[in-house]
Order: structure tokens, then sequence, then C-alpha cells
């Protein structure tokens, strides 16, 4: 494995490191009812988190690899610090991608995931050479539709009954971007 390491203004996304830091770190994430109310799962306990882990580091192992499931962290943290969010980047046939990002609560309205979007968009484009990256939002998660309509994303449509989860279906928004409508950032 080649380990990914980018590098924001503000912030760095690295591999995932099977250690109690970063399980904790996942688990403020995953485990916490208000943001995993906008992703396409239940909140996850401690163990799930770490068997969570164990699964990102078996994907960055394939050859290809096609999946990077990756650690949010401070520049002012430390690279080895506990990350406060996790940003994932898929890659597809036909020179496709998806991005996604979920950050700890106390996190939100700084900022963060316009500069993840960012970062993922340049691992995609301008090292993986993807063609278009999607994303799918909770419809009522308007602060990531406004991240990405900041990094210029289009809205494509609403997938109507996109997801099964908690007794009932749910739409998600789809918007893309490609690679000659990105703007990689200056400097």
């Amino acid at each position: 494995m080649v380990p990914v390491l980018l590098t924001g203004p503000r912030l760095l996304i690295r591999e995932f490191h099977h250690t109690p830091g970063d399980v904790d770190a996942l688990h403020a994430v995953f485990g916490d009812a208000e943001t995993a109310r906008y992703l396409p799962f239940e909140p996850r306990d401690r163990e799930t988190c770490a068997d969570q882990i164990e699964l990102y580091l078996e994907e960055a192992e394939k050859v290809p690899r096609t999946t990077y499931r990756l650690a949010v962290v401070r520049h002012e943290d430390g690279e080895d610090s506990a990350p406060i969010g996790n940003a994932v980047l898929g890659v597809e046939p036909q020179r496709a991608g998806f991005l996604g990002y979920a950050l700890r609560r106390d996190t939100w309205g700084h900022g963060y995931a316009g500069e993840v979007t960012q970062l993922l968009c340049g691992l995609g484009f301008a090292t993986l050479g993807l063609h278009r990256l999607a994303a799918r939002v909770d419809p009522a998660n308007t602060a990531s539709s406004r991240v990405l309509t900041r990094a210029g994303f289009q809205l494509e449509g609403r997938i109507r009954h996109d997801l099964h989860l908690r007794g009932a279906w749910h739409d998600a928004l789809q918007y893309s971007l490609l690679e000659d409508e990105w703007t990689p950032p200056a400097g």
C-alpha cells in the first residue's frame, strides 16, 4: 500500500490507524445519533467502528485500490492525532468515482467539509485521473448541499427511495462534478 496523505490549509487527510485513538475518534462520529441521521446506517458502537477501521486497512491493500476511507485530522493537532472525521473516495469504472465525508458534530460550521471536499477532488482528478465525481446527500442535509455547490458540483436530481433505513424509505440528492469543471485550489 502507498499511504495517502493529503494536505490542505488546515487539515490533513491520512490513512486510519488501528489504534484506540482512531477507533474512539471514528466512534465519536459514527456513534453520534445527530451525525448519523445523515449517514446511510444506524449509529455504530465502538466495536463496530474498530471493525470498520480493520476493513478500511484491508481495502487499502487491494490492488488496484478502489476505495479510500481516510481519517481527517487538523494540522494544529498533528498528523497522528485523533481524527475529527472521515473521508471516502470510491473509484468506479469509466474513470468515475464518488466522495463523501462525515465530521464530528463539534467541528461543524468551521468550513472543514469544504476543505475535505477540495482535497478529495484533488485526489480523484489530479492523482487518480478520474473524469467524474458524484456525491449523494440526504435532502435534509442542506449544509452538505451548500458545500458541494460551493465546490462546483451540479445537482443532477433527486433519487427517490434510494435507501431503506429506520423503517422508512429515504430520498437522496445526486450531485456531480466533471474534471474540466473542477478548479484546483491556488498554490
